[in-house]
């Protein structure tokens, strides 16, 4: 199937396996001192890994690989003595900050530190079942709707990318057009902050698909 999965540049590559630590799935090994995607069924292509590269040598490319498959991964977290990330009984909460909404963020904050920044719409924790586990795994959070709230989202988030040490951006908005003002003020704001700060985008389907940017 044709999806968006990791690609790692060899030549910008160190070595340090920070990449293979953030991977619980296990997708990326060192292999003669260099990073290595072992297996394409086990990269989930949400980017745990991007923010965690100090080389910039990890991107995403979209290509023909192998689908996602989510049950050899558990199994092999349990073979390697990793524990499942949401116990089956109870939906843990991943959020790691508050509050979340943009409007209501200070400009810098301890939250925003050394992290992997997701930038989210409304809607998509209500229409994706997981959308703790898969998303806010690892980040810290803040939500918008471009639509009800009618601000410009980039001067904000331009500020906090400014002023804050942000490793990456991740964006996840539902498929219809209004939320493309979240990715448009993303964008913006990484060009206002003056930073280049890996992006990447989710678009996620009423019925609780992911699909592609």
């Amino acid at each position: 199937m044709l999806r968006k999965i990791i690609k790692i540049d060899e030549n910008k590559c160190n070595g340090c396996g920070l990449c293979a630590t953030a991977c619980h799935e296990g997708a990326i090994g060192i292999i003669d001192g260099k990073a290595k995607l072992l297996r394409d069924d086990y990269c989930d292509g949400l980017g745990d890994c991007l923010g965690e590269c100090p080389m910039g040598a990890i991107s995403f490319e979209l290509r023909e690989a192998e689908a996602y498959d989510e049950a050899a991964v558990f199994a092999s977290m349990k073979e390697r003595g990793i524990e499942h990330p949401v116990a089956p009984t109870a939906a843990a909460s991943e959020l790691s900050n508050f509050p979340v909404q943009i409007k209501l963020l200070p400009i810098k904050s301890a939250a925003f530190t050394g992290v992997n920044l997701l930038v989210a719409a409304d809607c998509c924790a209500f229409a994706y079942g997981d959308f703790h586990r898969r998303f806010i795994r690892g980040h810290a959070t803040v939500i918008g709707c471009p639509k009800l709230d009618m601000v410009d989202y980039s001067e904000k988030l331009g500020e906090i990318l400014k002023n804050n040490d942000i490793k990456s951006v991740t964006v996840a908005r539902m498929q219809v057009p209004c939320c493309g003002g979240l990715t448009m003020a993303v964008k913006k704001a990484i060009e206002k902050s003056g930073k280049d700060i890996p992006c990447l985008v989710h678009i996620i389907s009423p019925d609780g698909k992911i699909l592609e940017d």
